[in-house]
């Protein structure tokens, strides 16, 4: 759970900050970011720098849904001059309380794998050029590897962090061994049920073993 909230707490401050300075440049109405579930088989809502409360509120999509599941699976750009007549635009009634009317989604490429869908939406008609169509692109894919950089720098701390729990644990199960004459997992249940006592990580226990140990050690 933890490593969940620190990876979504990452890829949240660079997703706002994507879809707001896109918004800036391409002068937009509402710019979003579609995010692939690979383990649930979905689309999610990641980022919007739109204050109306149903962007704000997660939403999710079937792979195959929408212009967003279009998109995704022709990892193709699909440009739309009015998305109250696009038969595959599933979301009429948001975009008529929006103002919502033309829209640019644009696949969110590493190398040949798509990430996401970076969707950007005008209040009048407008025509995407091709220049524009270009820097979204651009936009869009700088952005995949930011969150895969940022995915792969999460999980490599995370890695470490539970490979340096689980030294000093096995630490502080020697020295409760040692000193209480009591086995492996005698000695691990004793710093679990501390942990969950003092409602502490079992890491810092095993720190306050390993520091109390060396203390005695000196005197």
């Amino acid at each position: 759970i933890s490593s969940a909230i620190v990876s979504d707490l990452y890829l949240e401050d660079i997703l706002k900050l994507i879809v707001t300075l896109t918004a800036n440049v391409m002068k937009a109405k509402v710019c979003n970011v579609w995010l692939i579930d690979e383990k649930k088989k979905e689309f999610n809502i990641k980022a919007t720098q739109s204050m109306h409360q149903e962007y704000l509120n997660k939403r999710t999509m079937k792979l195959n849904e929408g212009i967003v599941g279009l998109v995704a699976k022709e990892k193709k750009a699909k440009i739309i001059f009015d998305v109250l007549k696009e038969e595959r635009y599933k979301e009429k009634k948001l975009a008529r309380k929006e103002g919502l009317v033309s829209m640019a989604s644009i696949p969110m490429m590493v190398k040949d794998k798509i990430i996401g869908v970076l969707n950007v939406y005008t209040n009048r008609p407008y025509k995407f050029t091709k220049a524009e169509i270009s820097l979204l692109s651009t936009i869009a894919n700088q952005a995949a590897v930011a969150i895969e950089k940022t995915e792969l720098i999460v999980r490599t701390k995370i890695i470490q962090e539970e490979l340096d729990t689980r030294k000093k644990t096995e630490r502080a199960k020697g020295i409760l061994m040692e000193e209480r004459n009591i086995n492996e997992s005698e000695a691990f249940s004793l710093i679990r049920k501390s942990s969950m006592d003092k409602r502490i990580s079992m890491k810092e226990i095993a720190e306050a073993i390993i520091l109390s140990y060396g203390i005695r050690k000196i005197k």
